[in-house]
Protein backbone atom coordinates (compact mmCIF):
# COMPACT_ATOMS: atom_id res chain seq x y z
CA UNK A 1 0.00 0.00 0.00
CA UNK A 2 2.28 2.82 -1.22
CA UNK A 3 1.66 6.06 0.69
CA UNK A 4 2.08 8.97 -1.72
CA UNK A 5 1.50 11.83 0.71
CA UNK A 6 0.47 12.09 4.35
CA UNK A 7 0.02 14.98 6.78
CA UNK A 8 -1.59 15.64 10.17
CA UNK A 9 -3.00 18.93 11.47
CA UNK A 10 -4.50 19.70 14.88
CA UNK A 11 -7.77 21.53 15.52
CA UNK A 12 -7.96 22.41 19.20
CA UNK A 13 -11.62 22.83 20.09
CA UNK A 14 -13.13 22.31 23.50
CA UNK A 15 -16.80 21.45 24.09
CA UNK A 16 -17.21 24.65 26.16
CA UNK A 17 -17.85 26.86 23.13
CA UNK A 18 -14.44 28.55 23.00
CA UNK A 19 -13.15 29.24 19.47
CA UNK A 20 -11.39 26.45 17.60
CA UNK A 21 -7.65 26.98 17.16
CA UNK A 22 -5.82 25.47 14.18
CA UNK A 23 -2.27 24.19 14.55
CA UNK A 24 -1.30 23.43 10.95
CA UNK A 25 1.75 21.43 9.95
CA UNK A 26 3.76 23.15 7.22
CA UNK A 27 5.25 20.05 5.55
CA UNK A 28 4.32 16.47 4.78
CA UNK A 29 5.20 13.61 7.09
CA UNK A 30 8.33 11.74 6.05
CA UNK A 31 8.00 8.08 5.07
CA UNK A 32 8.36 5.76 8.02
CA UNK A 33 7.26 2.39 9.32
CA UNK A 34 5.19 4.18 11.97
CA UNK A 35 3.18 6.02 9.29
CA UNK A 36 2.62 2.80 7.34
CA UNK A 37 1.50 0.96 10.48
CA UNK A 38 -0.81 3.80 11.48
CA UNK A 39 -2.52 3.88 8.08
CA UNK A 40 -2.81 0.09 7.99
CA UNK A 41 -4.45 0.12 11.45
CA UNK A 42 -6.68 3.01 10.40
CA UNK A 43 -7.88 1.13 7.32
CA UNK A 44 -8.52 -2.01 9.35
CA UNK A 45 -10.56 -0.06 11.91
CA UNK A 46 -12.41 1.83 9.18
CA UNK A 47 -13.28 -1.32 7.21
CA UNK A 48 -14.62 -3.01 10.35
CA UNK A 49 -16.80 -0.03 11.23
CA UNK A 50 -20.51 -0.70 10.82
CA UNK A 51 -23.00 1.89 9.66
CA UNK A 52 -20.98 3.45 6.85
CA UNK A 53 -22.74 5.33 4.06
CA UNK A 54 -21.76 5.57 0.40
CA UNK A 55 -22.15 8.53 -1.89
CA UNK A 56 -20.68 11.06 -4.31
CA UNK A 57 -19.73 14.72 -4.45
CA UNK A 58 -22.21 17.55 -4.60
CA UNK A 59 -21.54 19.85 -7.52
CA UNK A 60 -18.67 22.16 -6.62
CA UNK A 61 -19.91 25.40 -5.06
CA UNK A 62 -19.16 27.89 -2.32
CA UNK A 63 -20.97 25.61 0.10
CA UNK A 64 -19.15 22.51 -1.18
CA UNK A 65 -15.66 23.55 -2.31
CA UNK A 66 -13.76 20.40 -1.33
CA UNK A 67 -14.05 18.55 -4.66
CA UNK A 68 -12.63 21.57 -6.48
CA UNK A 69 -9.56 21.65 -4.21
CA UNK A 70 -9.11 17.91 -4.63
CA UNK A 71 -9.28 18.21 -8.42
CA UNK A 72 -6.77 21.05 -8.35
CA UNK A 73 -4.39 18.90 -6.31
CA UNK A 74 -4.62 15.92 -8.67
CA UNK A 75 -4.30 18.20 -11.70
CA UNK A 76 -1.06 19.57 -10.27
CA UNK A 77 -2.33 23.05 -9.40
CA UNK A 78 -1.75 22.58 -5.64
CA UNK A 79 0.74 20.49 -3.74
CA UNK A 80 -0.52 18.12 -1.07
CA UNK A 81 0.39 20.36 1.85
CA UNK A 82 -1.42 23.37 0.35
CA UNK A 83 -4.45 21.22 -0.45
CA UNK A 84 -4.63 19.84 3.09
CA UNK A 85 -4.15 23.31 4.58
CA UNK A 86 -7.06 24.94 2.75
CA UNK A 87 -9.21 21.87 3.44
CA UNK A 88 -8.48 21.80 7.18
CA UNK A 89 -9.19 25.55 7.43
CA UNK A 90 -12.61 24.85 5.92
CA UNK A 91 -13.12 22.00 8.38
CA UNK A 92 -12.16 24.32 11.25
CA UNK A 93 -14.85 26.79 10.10
CA UNK A 94 -17.55 24.10 9.95
CA UNK A 95 -16.44 22.66 13.27
CA UNK A 96 -16.69 26.12 14.79
CA UNK A 97 -20.33 26.28 13.72
CA UNK A 98 -21.14 22.87 15.17
CA UNK A 99 -21.72 23.07 18.90
CA UNK A 100 -21.68 19.29 19.14
CA UNK A 101 -18.17 18.79 17.83
CA UNK A 102 -14.81 18.67 19.53
CA UNK A 103 -11.40 18.98 17.92
CA UNK A 104 -8.69 16.46 17.27
CA UNK A 105 -5.87 15.53 14.94
CA UNK A 106 -6.95 15.64 11.28
CA UNK A 107 -5.19 13.10 9.07
CA UNK A 108 -5.02 13.43 5.28
CA UNK A 109 -3.45 10.48 3.45
CA UNK A 110 -3.13 9.87 -0.29
CA UNK A 111 -2.23 6.24 -0.91
CA UNK A 112 -2.61 3.51 -3.52
CA UNK A 113 -3.91 -0.02 -3.47
CA UNK A 114 -3.04 -1.75 -6.71
CA UNK A 115 -3.72 0.80 -9.45
CA UNK A 116 -6.35 2.67 -7.42
CA UNK A 117 -5.75 6.03 -5.75
CA UNK A 118 -7.47 6.73 -2.43
CA UNK A 119 -7.70 9.74 -0.16
CA UNK A 120 -8.42 9.02 3.50
CA UNK A 121 -9.45 11.75 5.93
CA UNK A 122 -9.99 11.06 9.61
CA UNK A 123 -10.42 12.97 12.85
CA UNK A 124 -8.28 11.17 15.41
CA UNK A 125 -8.19 11.35 19.20
CA UNK A 126 -5.79 10.13 21.85
CA UNK A 127 -6.50 7.76 24.70
CA UNK A 128 -4.71 7.67 28.02
CA UNK A 129 -3.08 4.40 28.91
CA UNK A 130 -0.06 2.97 30.68
CA UNK A 131 3.17 1.40 29.49
CA UNK A 132 6.00 -0.56 31.07
CA UNK A 133 9.45 1.00 30.52
CA UNK A 134 12.75 -0.80 29.89
CA UNK A 135 13.42 -0.31 33.60
CA UNK A 136 10.14 -2.14 34.32
CA UNK A 137 8.47 0.98 35.65
CA UNK A 138 4.80 1.67 34.90
CA UNK A 139 4.31 5.07 33.32
CA UNK A 140 1.41 6.99 31.73
CA UNK A 141 1.24 6.69 27.95
CA UNK A 142 -0.87 8.42 25.31
CA UNK A 143 -1.71 6.76 22.01
CA UNK A 144 -3.97 7.32 19.02
CA UNK A 145 -7.21 5.46 19.66
CA UNK A 146 -7.97 4.10 16.19
CA UNK A 147 -10.56 1.74 17.65
CA UNK A 148 -12.78 4.74 18.49
CA UNK A 149 -13.14 6.09 14.97
CA UNK A 150 -16.23 8.26 14.61
CA UNK A 151 -15.45 10.79 11.88
CA UNK A 152 -13.67 9.50 8.78
CA UNK A 153 -14.15 9.26 5.03
CA UNK A 154 -12.42 7.47 2.19
CA UNK A 155 -12.57 8.64 -1.43
CA UNK A 156 -11.84 6.29 -4.32
CA UNK A 157 -10.20 8.98 -6.45
CA UNK A 158 -9.70 6.71 -9.47
CA UNK A 159 -13.41 5.85 -9.53
CA UNK A 160 -14.33 9.54 -9.19
CA UNK A 161 -12.03 10.52 -12.06
CA UNK A 162 -12.87 7.68 -14.44
CA UNK A 163 -16.56 6.89 -13.86
CA UNK A 164 -18.78 9.94 -14.08
CA UNK A 165 -21.90 7.85 -13.43
CA UNK A 166 -20.71 6.35 -10.15
CA UNK A 167 -22.62 7.24 -7.01
CA UNK A 168 -20.52 5.31 -4.53
CA UNK A 169 -16.91 6.46 -4.77
CA UNK A 170 -17.04 8.07 -1.32
CA UNK A 171 -17.65 6.16 1.89
CA UNK A 172 -17.97 7.81 5.28
CA UNK A 173 -18.89 6.85 8.81
CA UNK A 174 -22.47 7.71 9.47
CA UNK A 175 -23.43 8.82 12.97
CA UNK A 176 -25.55 6.40 14.92
CA UNK A 177 -29.24 7.14 14.51
CA UNK A 178 -28.32 9.99 12.15
CA UNK A 179 -26.68 12.06 14.88
CA UNK A 180 -26.02 15.62 13.81
CA UNK A 181 -22.55 15.41 15.29
CA UNK A 182 -21.33 13.87 12.01
CA UNK A 183 -23.27 16.08 9.59
CA UNK A 184 -20.69 18.88 9.54
CA UNK A 185 -18.01 16.33 8.54
CA UNK A 186 -20.15 15.03 5.66
CA UNK A 187 -20.74 18.64 4.59
CA UNK A 188 -16.99 19.26 4.78
CA UNK A 189 -16.42 16.48 2.24
CA UNK A 190 -19.37 17.78 0.22
CA UNK A 191 -20.86 14.31 -0.02
CA UNK A 192 -24.42 13.26 -0.71
CA UNK A 193 -25.59 9.71 -0.18
CA UNK A 194 -25.96 7.81 -3.43
CA UNK A 195 -26.18 4.19 -2.36
CA UNK A 196 -28.30 2.76 0.44
CA UNK A 197 -25.93 0.05 1.72
CA UNK A 198 -28.41 -1.72 4.04
CA UNK A 199 -31.21 -1.45 1.45
CA UNK A 200 -29.03 -2.74 -1.40
CA UNK A 201 -27.80 -5.61 0.79
CA UNK A 202 -31.37 -6.53 1.73
CA UNK A 203 -32.35 -6.48 -1.95
CA UNK A 204 -29.41 -8.73 -2.82
CA UNK A 205 -30.39 -11.20 -0.10
CA UNK A 206 -34.00 -11.15 -1.37
CA UNK A 207 -32.74 -11.84 -4.90
CA UNK A 208 -30.63 -14.71 -3.56
CA UNK A 209 -33.58 -16.19 -1.65
CA UNK A 210 -35.70 -16.02 -4.80
CA UNK A 211 -32.88 -17.65 -6.78
CA UNK A 212 -32.55 -20.53 -4.32
CA UNK A 213 -36.33 -21.07 -4.41
CA UNK A 214 -36.52 -20.93 -8.21
CA UNK A 215 -33.67 -23.43 -8.57
CA UNK A 216 -35.34 -25.83 -6.10
CA UNK A 217 -31.93 -26.62 -4.65
CA UNK A 218 -31.30 -29.45 -2.16
CA UNK A 219 -30.89 -28.26 1.43
CA UNK A 220 -27.14 -28.91 1.52
CA UNK A 221 -26.56 -27.02 -1.73
CA UNK A 222 -28.66 -24.08 -0.52
CA UNK A 223 -26.67 -23.90 2.70
CA UNK A 224 -23.36 -24.03 0.82
CA UNK A 225 -24.38 -21.22 -1.52
CA UNK A 226 -25.64 -19.13 1.39
CA UNK A 227 -22.29 -19.58 3.16
CA UNK A 228 -20.45 -18.62 -0.05
CA UNK A 229 -22.45 -15.39 -0.35
CA UNK A 230 -21.99 -14.40 3.29
CA UNK A 231 -18.26 -15.28 3.28
CA UNK A 232 -17.66 -13.26 0.10
CA UNK A 233 -19.66 -10.28 1.34
CA UNK A 234 -17.90 -10.35 4.71
CA UNK A 235 -14.44 -10.53 3.12
CA UNK A 236 -15.24 -7.60 0.82
CA UNK A 237 -16.54 -5.59 3.78
CA UNK A 238 -13.32 -6.35 5.67
CA UNK A 239 -11.32 -5.04 2.71
CA UNK A 240 -13.54 -1.99 2.44
CA UNK A 241 -14.49 -2.98 -1.11
CA UNK A 242 -17.96 -3.37 -2.67
CA UNK A 243 -19.37 -6.70 -3.82
CA UNK A 244 -19.20 -7.36 -7.55
CA UNK A 245 -22.37 -9.16 -8.64
CA UNK A 246 -20.68 -10.99 -11.53
CA UNK A 247 -17.87 -12.15 -9.28
CA UNK A 248 -20.36 -13.27 -6.63
CA UNK A 249 -22.39 -15.16 -9.23
CA UNK A 250 -19.31 -17.09 -10.32
CA UNK A 251 -18.51 -18.05 -6.74
CA UNK A 252 -22.06 -19.21 -6.02
CA UNK A 253 -22.17 -21.58 -8.99
CA UNK A 254 -18.86 -22.38 -10.66
CA UNK A 255 -20.52 -24.64 -13.23
CA UNK A 256 -23.00 -21.93 -14.25
CA UNK A 257 -21.14 -18.73 -13.27
CA UNK A 258 -23.73 -16.45 -14.89
CA UNK A 259 -26.84 -18.10 -13.41
CA UNK A 260 -27.33 -15.86 -10.36
CA UNK A 261 -26.23 -12.74 -12.24
CA UNK A 262 -28.73 -13.46 -15.03
CA UNK A 263 -31.45 -14.08 -12.43
CA UNK A 264 -30.80 -10.61 -10.95
CA UNK A 265 -30.86 -8.94 -14.35
CA UNK A 266 -33.90 -10.81 -15.68
CA UNK A 267 -35.97 -10.06 -12.57
CA UNK A 268 -34.86 -6.40 -12.59
CA UNK A 269 -34.12 -5.98 -8.89
CA UNK A 270 -32.55 -2.61 -9.64
CA UNK A 271 -29.18 -3.52 -8.14
CA UNK A 272 -25.98 -1.77 -9.18
CA UNK A 273 -23.19 -3.95 -10.64
CA UNK A 274 -21.24 -3.27 -7.45
CA UNK A 275 -22.84 -2.73 -4.07
CA UNK A 276 -21.39 -2.14 -0.59
CA UNK A 277 -21.92 -4.96 1.88
CA UNK A 278 -23.72 -3.88 5.04
CA UNK A 279 -22.39 -6.12 7.81
CA UNK A 280 -25.32 -5.57 10.16
CA UNK A 281 -27.78 -6.75 7.49
CA UNK A 282 -25.59 -9.72 6.62
CA UNK A 283 -25.39 -10.81 10.25
CA UNK A 284 -29.18 -11.17 10.29
CA UNK A 285 -29.17 -13.41 7.22
CA UNK A 286 -29.27 -17.11 7.81
CA UNK A 287 -31.64 -19.69 6.45
CA UNK A 288 -33.53 -22.45 8.21
CA UNK A 289 -34.36 -25.26 5.80
CA UNK A 290 -35.85 -28.72 6.06
CA UNK A 291 -37.55 -31.39 3.93
CA UNK A 292 -39.49 -34.49 4.91
CA UNK A 293 -42.23 -36.62 3.30
CA UNK A 294 -43.16 -34.18 0.54
CA UNK A 295 -42.83 -31.10 2.77
CA UNK A 296 -40.20 -28.43 2.06
CA UNK A 297 -39.74 -25.40 4.31
CA UNK A 298 -37.13 -22.66 3.95
CA UNK A 299 -37.07 -19.20 5.51
CA UNK A 300 -34.67 -16.48 6.61
CA UNK A 301 -33.74 -16.32 10.29
CA UNK A 302 -34.86 -12.73 10.78
CA UNK A 303 -38.48 -13.80 10.09
CA UNK A 304 -38.51 -15.99 13.20
CA UNK A 305 -40.56 -14.30 15.88
CA UNK A 306 -42.12 -11.97 13.31
CA UNK A 307 -43.89 -13.72 10.44
CA UNK A 308 -42.97 -17.15 11.75
CA UNK A 309 -43.56 -18.47 15.27
CA UNK A 310 -41.94 -21.66 16.55
CA UNK A 311 -43.44 -23.68 19.41
CA UNK A 312 -40.68 -26.02 20.51
CA UNK A 313 -42.88 -28.00 22.93
CA UNK A 314 -45.56 -28.68 20.33
CA UNK A 315 -43.13 -29.01 17.44
CA UNK A 316 -45.11 -26.58 15.28
CA UNK A 317 -44.54 -23.52 13.10
CA UNK A 318 -47.12 -20.79 12.61
CA UNK A 319 -46.55 -18.90 9.35
CA UNK A 320 -48.15 -15.52 8.79
CA UNK A 321 -48.37 -13.57 5.55
CA UNK A 322 -48.30 -16.50 3.15
CA UNK A 323 -47.11 -15.81 -0.42
CA UNK A 324 -49.98 -14.89 -2.75
CA UNK A 325 -48.98 -17.64 -5.17
CA UNK A 326 -49.35 -20.23 -2.39
CA UNK A 327 -52.70 -18.91 -1.14
CA UNK A 328 -54.07 -18.91 -4.70
CA UNK A 329 -53.10 -22.56 -5.08
CA UNK A 330 -54.72 -23.42 -1.75
CA UNK A 331 -57.93 -21.73 -2.79
CA UNK A 332 -58.04 -23.77 -5.98
CA UNK A 333 -57.18 -27.06 -4.29
CA UNK A 334 -60.71 -28.42 -4.81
Amino acid sequence: MPIRHCIVHLIDKKPDGTPAVLHARDSELAESAAIENMLADLNESYNAKQGKAWGFFHAESGAHPFSGWLKEYFDGGKDFTAFSRIAVEHLQKLMEESNLSVGGHVLFAHYQQGMTDYLAIALLHHSEGVAVTDQLDVTPSRHLDLGQLHLAARINVSEWQNNQQSKQYISFIKGKNGKKVSEYFRDFIGCQEGVDGPGETRTLLKAFSDFVESEDLPDESAREKTKTLVDYASSQAKLGEPMGLEELSGLIDEERPKAFYDHIRNKDYGLSPEIPADKRTLNQFRRFTGRAEGLSISFEAHLLGDKIEYDEAAGTLIIKGLPTQLTDQLKRRN
